[in-house]
């Protein structure tokens, strides 16, 4: 039986604690994918945006005060989260507010993650949270941030680090890696490190960080106000605001482990096309790690009301099929085969194409005898019929069409002389 008192308690921790999702970032490695949207607006596993997770993790978790702060392209991202995030209960101070960059202080946009903050304490201080929780707004997991706080503060820790943990060779060059004593006290930090620091007790695992932080609020302002002041900082929680918190001040590091097995929970940063491609094939095994149909903690989006997906003719040589693939609502599979991919709502297959090992954004239409293959298919695009993609890369290339390393290939409707951002 749980314990009552360590859940009032963490309710009780959740209730006082205002979350910031950092969703401003272009994400420019996933280059024309993000060319007219901000990362965390970027299209996620069949319905969802990334930023609908750590979004889904806050009201899972019971944080109902939350402010999303956003910069670069965030139409899309703004319409989403009007659409399908305005449901908080004013009247029980609950909310979710989006704070644009408004030059607030001073006549400038943000110019880094803390900065970003640091421009609206003011409207922080009108909340009067005891913590402080800061999210990153771009990458893929669930998680439960009660007990990050609760370890917060029984450790009476000014500020907290969630952390992955990860092997050494994984995080060579690649994480921020915590260097922590016995008791997870942080007492270095190393950028990007080519040899990480091991955690005490291993030699081959490390404590990476996952951009996600919980200050005590007086804190947090203390050390944003520091920062600001500081004519030579980047104005960045993992360069600047990090390194120099750890000197003086009690921070710790939580690693992000599942509470049953002690194992690493599931966690993506799909920063990159190959990845982007890759976590959404995931999602197509039988038993996927990252568990979308979890009704115990539900992942919450914006939803067009639309029909249910529709597949149609059964001929020899023209059937509407899908095989170890997902399909949204709205979707029409028109005599069109699909294998092993996942599409999002709205898209038409006709008849005799073929799409296999793709992801298709929404209100994608894809021609009589087209050929897909490995590849992302960007949100409204017209692929012409008898079109191949994926199967020759030098002629995808001469298209215009990006193939990343791995051999994925992106197609945008400016790829395709389809350019519907400019269309009256």
């Amino acid at each position: 039986m749980e314990d009552l008192s360590q859940i009032r308690f963490v309710s009780r921790l959740t209730r006082q604690t205002l979350a910031l999702v950092l969703a401003g970032g272009r994400g420019s490695r996933l280059h024309e994918l993000t060319a007219w949207r901000a990362k965390p607006a970027v299209p996620f596993g069949g319905k969802f945006r990334i930023v609908d997770f750590p979004l889904s993790n806050c009201v899972n978790s019971g944080i109902r005060q939350i402010g999303v702060l956003t910069q670069y392209k965030a139409h899309s991202l703004i319409r989403h989260l009007l659409g399908g995030w305005s449901y908080f209960h004013g009247e029980l101070n609950e909310f979710l507010e989006v704070l644009p960059a408004s030059q607030r202080v001073g006549g400038e946009w943000y110019q880094g993650t803390a900065d970003a903050i640091y421009q609206n304490l003011d409207i922080i201080r009108t909340h009067k949270p005891d913590y402080v929780l800061v999210l990153a707004g771009d990458h893929v997991y669930k998680m439960d941030y009660g007990p990050l706080l609760a370890f917060h503060v029984e450790n009476r820790a000014d500020l907290t680090v969630s952390c992955l943990d990860v092997p050494i060779e994984e995080a060579a060059n690649s994480y921020g890696v915590m260097v922590v004593d016995k008791s997870k006290k942080v007492i270095g930090f190393e950028e990007k490190p080519a040899h990480p620091s091991p955690i005490p007790g291993t030699v081959d695992r490390c404590l990476a960080s996952m951009g996600n932080y919980v200050f005590n609020t007086d804190f947090l302002y203390e050390q944003l106000i520091a920062d600001a002041d500081n004519p030579v900082s980047d104005h960045d929680f993992g360069r600047n605001v990090l390194p120099s918190a750890i000197a003086q001040n009690d921070v710790y590091a939580c690693p992000f482990l599942d509470p049953k097995t002690g194992a690493q929970v599931y966690w993506r940063d799909v920063g990159t096309l190959d990845a982007f491609w890759e976590a959404n094939m995931e999602l197509l095994s039988v038993t996927p790690e990252l568990n979308l149909y979890d009704l115990k903690w539900p992942i919450l989006t914006y939803q067009a009301q639309l029909p249910p997906a529709k597949f149609v003719f059964n001929d020899e040589d023209r059937r509407g099929i899908a095989l170890d693939s997902m399909v949204s609502g709205g979707c029409v599979i028109s005599g069109a085969r699909l294998e092993r991919s996942l599409l999002f709502s709205n898209v038409n297959a006709h008849s005799y194409s073929t799409t296999k090992q793709s992801v298709i954004l929404p209100d994608v239409d894809i021609g009589r005898h087209a050929d897909i293959y490995r590849a992302i298919i960007d949100r409204g695009c017209v692929i012409p019929e008898d079109m191949i993609i994926g199967r020759d890369h030098d002629e995808d290339r001469k298209r215009g069409f990006r193939v990343t390393e791995k051999g994925i290939v992106l197609v945008t409707p400016d790829m395709l002389g389809q350019p519907i951002h400019f269309m009256r």
